[in-house]
């Protein structure tokens, strides 16, 4: 989910799905009368158009695609019956169920045509558009090139989709369980006009739930049970009942009161916590990292983001055990380089893609090494000392411990870099975010959560001139790397996997951006609470299964 793309401070909308988690109220009925649950969110909803959302955390239970997010990631049964591609890897045919839209209407193969038409429109904005890369025609499309109609999606008949790519996508499955890709109501689309997806009302849903009572701008709104779900028989909840909460404070005395049946923890709550029978953790694929100006306006500064040394040094600086137990002290966890952990798994091995990127002595904690690396980068760019600024957002509401990070990383490195004086720019996170595409600062403060589970999501971001790559980070092996991961290897999962190894070990031996630690988000969760799917990415909890003991 694009929510946590590079800046800390587009986290907050994915980490929405996070925050309304799912939970059971405690009760003793078993009845279906009393299959409610009480969730609480950081924000409102912005949206329930899945063409201009900028995230799915929530709405993947009231929205389905040909697929929906099963356990670990893995793709399970969605609208489509059945899915087949062709031997070269580049034609996907889904043959659809008899299902419905929460209005009745048959849900047919032309809803999915006209949604990917829709959102790929140039006209729509939508923030997702980048994720149909690699379908005939898409960017094009998107970027006002051609003609919606000649993006590479077809209904031969009412229950089959023909997709069409302009290269085999190895993650395209996975891909498919994306509420972005599913279908939408041309009918309800026109009848509705602009106020199309402004209120609850203004829609249809082809999830287990709808949503009723949403106005836009309310804090207080409900998922409730699907009864045109082609799968309703096995979705026991009847009510999932949402609340705006502006702090975890107010949220542990809410759930103290048995009003929210989950809540998610603060640093000083986790503490106090951490050892009752109700605290539960949830990992999440978002990994802070720093992102480094190797086009900085000062010479002085752009030569020492350029020395990989320097680069080096600042990465053994860190102590990661000690910022993630001790200064953010919310669970997270140190990560092994770049991509998050959990995230993807080695198709022959089984084995964490995370376990495979790692390269001894490029985030270790080593103030020897570091020291060494230091003293040979300053001889190398001729300074006996160096001054630069940390850019980051003091306003995000999903990561408050913006201020400590940046707080540690200056005492840290005048700790073990003599010589080092670190300036802290902590800003608004709309004003970071300008200055990070403007590339108006020297060290970013960054952070990125996965779209999908596969390494590349995060693998995207240091290829050269990439839009999130505010840093302009370069390296011409890597690029031949990932190219040829998503090219002539795309359709071989082994080769494929070994070309994403390489180029994230090149990648983290370069330091080209240093990673600092992977989120996980903790929480009170009622005991009696079942059946709950959690992922690390895409669209992170599932309430399909969920029930009250």
């Amino acid at each position: 989910m694009r929510q946590f793309k590079s800046a800390l401070l587009l986290v907050v909308v994915g980490i929405l799905g996070l925050t309304l988690a799912a939970c059971g109220k405690s009760t003793s009925n078993q009845s279906s009368k009393k299959q409610v649950l009480n969730l609480s969110t950081s924000a409102p909803l912005d949206t329930i158009d899945i063409s201009k959302s900028s995230g799915y955390g929530q709405t993947g239970n009231v929205f389905e695609s040909f697929y929906r997010l099963g356990k670990n990631g893995k793709p399970t049964a969605g609208l489509a019956k059945s899915g087949q591609v062709s031997k070269d890897g580049k034609t996907w045919t889904f043959k659809l169920r008899n299902a419905k839209w929460s209005n009745g209407n048959p849900i047919t193969a032309q809803d999915f045509v006209y949604s990917w038409r829709r959102t790929l429109n140039p006209k729509t904005k939508s923030t997702y558009a980048y994720l149909f890369s690699g379908i005939k025609n898409a960017d094009a499309v998107n970027a006002g090139k051609k003609s919606p109609s000649s993006v590479g999606i077809s209904a031969p008949n009412s229950k089959t989709v023909v997709i069409k790519l302009a290269k085999p996508i190895a993650y395209f499955k996975v891909l498919m369980s994306y509420p972005l890709f599913g279908p939408q109501n041309q009918k309800i689309v026109e009848k509705y006009g602009k106020k199309y997806g402004t209120k609850s009302q203004y829609m249809v849903y082809s999830g287990p739930f709808k949503i009723q009572n949403w106005n836009g701008t309310g804090n207080k709104w409900q998922f409730v049970k699907n009864n045109q779900y082609w799968d309703k028989r096995v979705v026991k909840l009847q009510k999932i009942n949402y609340t705006v909460v502006g702090s975890p404070t107010t949220g542990l005395e809410l759930y103290q009161q048995g009003k929210l049946d989950l809540t998610p923890l603060s640093n000083q709550q986790i503490k106090n916590y951490q050892h009752n029978a109700q605290f539960k953790q949830y990992p999440y694929s978002f990994v802070g990292y720093l992102q480094y100006n190797f086009k900085d306006s000062n010479r002085v500064k752009r030569a020492a983001f350029n020395n990989k040394n320097i680069r080096l040094a600042m990465s053994l600086a860190i102590n990661r055990s000690v910022l993630t137990k001790k200064v953010m002290g919310n669970g997270s966890n140190t990560p092994k380089g770049f991509v998050a952990s959990g995230l993807a798994h080695d198709p022959k091995t089984g084995e964490d893609f995370a376990k495979q990127q790692y390269v001894k002595g490029t985030v270790d904690y080593n103030p020897k090494l570091a020291r060494e690396y230091w003293e040979k980068g300053l001889k190398q760019i001729g300074r006996k000392k160096l001054t630069v600024a940390i850019m980051g957002a003091n306003d995000d509401a999903d990561d408050p411990a913006t201020s400590a990070i940046t707080q540690y990383l200056k005492a840290q490195y005048a700790k073990v870099l003599p010589g080092f004086n670190l300036q802290i720019r902590n800003i608004p996170g709309q004003n970071a975010q300008q200055n990070a595409l403007k590339g108006d600062f020297d060290i970013y403060l960054a952070g990125w959560g996965g779209d999908f589970n596969d390494p590349i999501t995060f693998l995207q971001i240091p290829q050269t001139n990439t839009s999130y790559n505010y840093g302009k980070y370069s390296n011409a092996k890597y690029d031949a790397l990932i190219k040829r991961a998503q090219n002539q290897d795309a359709n071989n999962a082994d080769k494929r996997w070994q070309d994403l190894v390489q180029a994230i070990r090149l990648f983290n031996r370069d330091q080209g951006m240093t990673p600092l630690y992977q989120q996980v988000t903790s929480y009170l969760q009622r005991s009696n609470l079942k059946g709950i799917v959690h992922n690390t990415a895409g669209t992170q909890w599932s309430y399909k299964y969920a029930y009250k003991k």
